[in-house]
């Protein structure tokens, strides 16, 4: 009896045995796939919980009581303004009077007669505007309100209100408008920080394009910190694929805070028309910009008084640097700023008061809004150790602009592309160089399709160094060449100043 009741027992206990291990094992395999496969659900819950603290993608959610783009629109289409600009524009035009072709009275007149008489018209041009004050205070492009005659702004309840151009500042393309009169009650877009924005975000442009009337279009920021395009002197835009056309500009890009962080300024178009390429200039510009404008009524900029040049890793190699962040000091005015703090030619600045210097356009405009008299920390590089220069920044002078016009002169062929000449009287005045430059060789063509040219080598260019030593005559620079290893220093002299080159092998 003994015996049969431990073998039941025993048998019990291995059934029960059998049961919890299958729940065991059951549980297991739940839990392990959970962990190494996660289900469509839980991590869009991750997603989201990664995302919703972004101030774009939470305004765009469905989360109850979040503002919309509907919502940020509404706020912010009361503050943008339409600009008409009326202009008086001279012509000379043989085309604009009547029988001006015709041969009879070409040869009764003279060819030059219908040519020289002027005629005068009245020109209307658009823009937008984007209300920043209480007062009627409107920030918009310099070139909406350029040579204007007479200024009439349409607010968004339809009132037509005169204004007056309180500052224009032509090199960053910006003006400070005011209303005249009691506009009445306006509603002012708070200024943002652009230096908040990210890749990616969502912004609204808004905009009155081909005289349509106010709309509103939506993108993303596509790029920041947009320089050397040659659309104006101080250039730092932020790039937008939100649709942006002829009367957009002066109009506002809005974050999704309803926040002013960009002024519409231009695109990039082979049709005139939009493209997916627009420019804003950040509202981290033209704030103090508008503040200048506003006390003042001009811009007076600061001056370092050096030629700089963005470093890449082509120059840095011929440097014999290892970063590839910082700009180059290729040229230091005599007696300037720069010069009297002890800044020279082949240094790498990399900071500012702190803060890093990624390109050319951050110096030059951090530089020219710091004003005359600011003082600033110059961190360089110097033959690999870093330096820091106080230096009190001077007055901008009146710039000039050299135009190089080439004439026929006798060249010799060089290596790397390039076809070179002696400078001597002849060269310098065919070349318009300037009499400061006492050594070197003329570059006197480039093939389109050598390693000068791709490097940015132009006719008229003055080769002043290679690999940080003279060049004096065409057969040194033949010589200097064949013997050099590696990535070539080229010091060229352009125009009124010197600018580094580098050639790669």
């Amino acid at each position: 009896m003994l015996h049969r009741q431990s073998e039941y027992q025993r048998r019990y206990h291995l059934v029960l045995g059998l049961i919890a291990s299958g729940v065991v094992a059951v549980t297991c395999v739940q839990h392990f796939t959970k962990d190494d496969s996660p289900t469509q659900d839980d991590a869009a819950q991750r997603v989201q919980k990664a995302v919703l603290p972004s101030a774009a993608f939470a305004a765009t959610s469905s989360t109850e009581g979040a503002p919309t783009i509907a919502d940020i629109a509404e706020a912010s289409v009361p503050s943008v303004v339409n600009i008409w600009a009326t202009k008086t524009v001279s012509t000379q035009r043989s085309d604009a009077f009547p029988f001006s072709r015709d041969p009879f009275f070409r040869d009764f007149f003279g060819p030059d007669f219908f040519d020289r008489i002027p005629r005068e018209r009245k020109t209307r041009s658009l823009g937008s505007g984007v209300v920043v004050t209480k007062g009627g205070v409107i920030l918009t492009n310099s070139h909406v309100v350029e040579n204007a005659d007479d200024l009439r702004i349409t607010l968004s309840d339809g009132r037509d209100v005169e204004a007056e151009v309180v500052g224009a500042d032509a090199k960053s393309d910006l003006a400070v408008l005011r209303l005249k009169g009691d506009p009445g009650e306006l509603t002012p877009l708070p200024i943002g920080d652009s230096s908040s924005l990210r890749l990616g975000d969502i912004v609204i442009a808004i905009g009155n394009p081909f005289g349509v009337g106010q709309t509103v279009t939506m993108g993303i920021v596509s790029a920041l910190g947009r320089g050397n395009l040659g659309i104006v002197d101080y250039e730092d835009f932020v790039q937008t694929d939100a649709a942006i056309n002829p009367g957009n500009s002066g109009g506002a890009l809005v974050n999704m805070r309803g926040e002013l962080i960009g002024l519409n300024t231009a695109i990039v178009s082979r049709s005139g028309g939009y493209q997916g390429v627009g420019f804003a200039i950040p509202s981290n510009l033209a704030r103090p910009t508008m503040e200048i404008l506003l006390n003042k009524g001009e811009i007076i900029r600061g001056w370092l008084g050096v030629v700089i040049q963005d470093l890449d890793e082509n120059l840095a190699e011929a440097l014999g640097t290892k970063p590839t962040t910082g700009v180059v000091v290729s040229d230091v005015t005599p007696k300037s700023p720069a010069a009297k703090a002890g800044v020279k030619r082949g240094d790498i600045i990399t900071e500012i008061n702190g803060v890093r210097i990624l390109s050319t356009s951050k110096l030059r405009n951090t530089v020219a809004l710091s004003g005359p008299k600011a003082k600033v920390n110059l961190t360089v590089l110097r033959d690999g150790t870093p330096r820091v220069f106080a230096v009190v920044l001077g007055e901008l002078p009146a710039e000039s602009a050299t135009a190089v016009e080439a004439s026929p002169t006798a060249s010799e062929s060089a290596p790397l592309g390039l076809s070179l000449t002696q400078l001597d009287d002849n060269t310098r005045e065919a070349y318009n160089i300037s009499k400061r430059v006492v050594g070197g060789v003329v570059v006197t063509d480039v093939d389109a399709s050598s390693r000068a040219a791709r490097a940015g080598m132009r006719v008229g260019d003055v080769i002043l160094e290679l690999n940080r030593k003279p060049v004096r005559s065409i057969e040194d620079f033949k010589t200097r060449v064949s013997k050099s290893k590696g990535a070539l220093l080229i010091l060229l002299q352009r125009q009124e100043a010197t600018v580094f080159v580098a050639l790669t092998q």
